[in-house]
């Protein structure tokens, strides 16, 4: 049997601003006045941003209630993104005459927030900004590249998301509160939000956060070595719950990989939370063939091994599951 070799590792990196720099703080003050003022008006930022952060001592807290409240209010409006996509293809090639439409443009987006609480990206990024420099807190939209299993990046492809980075403490951090707040879904041909708030992206890990968040200005990867956009959209799809068990994808750097039928796959992780090899299983899917695996698992202190032999030729999804948790995709087609 000829064997070949093909490495998946996951590196977790704790150089950076993330949010387990504050896990002796507990955010459950700052929840708790977030959710007292749900619905409240949005006529008085200055009013709002007081309510929300008075009663606060540390700037992770007032920025955590400010966070909360604009996620679990605002509502994402996908025909608002589709006008704001609209706009962006016309000006992509001028980046500058782009980034000063982003800026002009983001008023008119709080009106129309102002008055229905809906907004896409760059609404949730300029409400965020506006409350938290309100507390006075430096907060920055950040304007680029938003990559999930149903947005397919290719190299022509325009600017399509916003999210903000934030001053803490003298660092900064990386926070996305359009993707926390919930999920838009298509029933029927129209688009339908489904509230449901995600913690993953609040001060979110830079290794792991540049996994779906491309910036249009690459310092605020806030990364040593940031990946060219190239291997951006060509590497494995990342899904939210990669966030839940802080696994990041490093190796290989694309998701498309090809190899012969009985070859040894070999899938290495570094993982920096707590799972048993009970809890790690692949998710193969053929068509409309789908199969839950358990490969040969080692556990070596952080790293985990996963080992696998296609027998059957032909091209699979390969899904990495832990727990019930799809946490990322790659795609094996197996010849003879």
């Amino acid at each position: 049997m000829k064997s070949l070799t093909l490495f998946f590792i996951f590196t977790f990196i704790v150089s950076f601003g993330q949010q387990s720099d504050f896990k002796n703080i507990s955010f459950k003050k700052a929840d708790s006045i977030a959710h007292s003022y749900k619905g409240e008006s949005l006529d008085n930022l200055p009013l709002l941003t007081q309510k929300l952060s008075v009663n606060l001592k540390t700037n992770v807290e007032k920025f955590r209630a400010i966070y909360t409240w604009v996620c679990t209010n605002i509502e994402n409006d996908y025909s608002s993104y589709l006008k704001t996509r609209k706009k962006r293809k016309k000006l992509y090639k001028n980046r500058e005459a782009l980034l000063q439409w982003n800026s002009s443009f983001t008023p008119k987006v709080f009106k129309n927030l102002q008055e229905q609480k809906k907004t896409a990206c760059t609404g949730y990024a300029y409400l965020i900004r506006e409350l938290t420099v309100l507390a006075g807190i430096e907060c920055k939209i950040i304007n680029g590249f938003g990559r999930t299993a149903a947005l397919n990046l290719q190299k022509g492809s325009l600017p399509n998301h916003s999210w903000n980075a934030i001053k803490l403490n003298g660092k900064w951090y990386l926070s996305d509160a359009t993707w926390s707040a919930g999920k838009v879904m298509i029933e029927d041909n129209y688009p339908k939000f489904i509230p449901e708030y995600f913690d993953g992206y609040f001060l979110a890990n830079p290794a792991l956060f540049i996994k779906n968040h491309y910036p249009l200005d690459l310092e605020w990867t806030l990364l040593d070595n940031t990946p060219t956009f190239s291997q951006f959209i060509n590497g494995p799809i990342l899904y939210k719950e990669a966030f839940t068990y802080s696994v990041i994808p490093v190796f290989p750097k694309k998701m498309h990989l090809v190899t012969k039928k009985n070859t040894l796959i070999k899938f290495t992780l570094s993982k920096s939370s707590a799972f048993t090899s009970e809890e790690i299983a692949l998710v193969l899917v053929k068509g409309d063939f789908t199969k839950t695996v358990t490969p040969n698992i080692t556990i070596n202190e952080n790293i985990c091994q996963l080992q696998y032999i296609f027998n059957r030729t032909g091209s699979y999804d390969v899904h990495i599951k832990i727990e019930e948790s799809i946490i990322a995709t790659y795609t094996v087609k197996i010849t003879k």
